[in-house]
């Protein structure tokens, strides 16, 4: 059985042992930082699948921490721990994009279980996809290149990327521009102008060579959002 592997950053030695001793004991693969710029260093690069994140850290600050990732590592789920527990802090927290929010102190129990549920959602973003086959080209998601058959390349940013991943992993399903803010910019949509969909599914399909008057790739659906078909 796969052992999921876990990144917590927390500056509170006895908090984080106790965190990694835990998980650990769970069965789960565990990296710690005890300090904001090691954590932006470690969370940046990647390796886990799950980011514990606190917020108060000498160095780079968690809600750092959280905005590079989520530019960097748009997919990757985050829970805030912290013991700012008032509302606006949680709703900054969220708004940036974190999966779960724990207040402290916090118990075991509770802990474990907010990581299983957010892991449990986390199969939702598909991430297993390495190439994606579109009529005159082939797109290799680990490089971020499109190779066309006559020749040429386009490179992709890491979040045309994870859209087109996220896109093609859901292919032929209308996919509403909420659901691609919640899964791909794990942002909720009701705190952002959706318009951003549009913007990066129009530069995409330039990259793609999609006619946008005529797609043939990503296709609009009318009063929903987009719908990878290629064809």
């Amino acid at each position: 059985m796969k052992r999921h592997r876990v990144l917590v950053v927390e500056d509170d030695a006895a908090i984080r042992q106790g965190i990694v001793d835990t998980l650990g004991f769970a069965g789960y693969d565990v990296l710690s930082a005890g300090n904001g710029d090691d954590g932006m260093r470690m969370a940046v690069r990647g390796g886990y699948e799950l980011l514990l994140l606190d917020l108060v850290l000498p160095g780079h600050s968690g809600l750092e921490i959280l905005a590079e990732v989520r530019t960097s590592r748009p997919t990757t789920p985050v829970i805030i721990l912290s013991a700012l527990g008032d509302e606006r802090n949680r709703v900054k927290g969220l708004t940036l994009g974190a999966d779960d929010y724990v207040v402290k102190p916090f118990s075991v129990k509770e802990l474990m279980a907010r990581i299983e549920a957010v892991l449990r959602r986390s199969p939702e973003r598909p991430s297993d996809v390495t190439q994606v086959a579109i009529p005159g080209a082939v797109v290799d998601l680990k490089r971020g290149e499109v190779r066309f058959d006559k020749g040429g390349t386009a490179d992709l940013s890491e979040r045309e990327m994870e859209l087109l991943r996220y896109l093609s992993g859901h292919r032929g399903r209308a996919l509403s521009r909420d659901e691609i803010l919640r899964r791909v910019w794990r942002l909720d949509p009701d705190n952002i102008e959706t318009r951003t969909i549009d913007m990066h599914v129009a530069r995409l399909r330039e990259k793609l060579g999609d006619d946008p008057a005529q797609p043939h790739i990503i296709m609009t659906v009318r009063g929903k959002g987009y719908k990878f078909a290629p064809r």
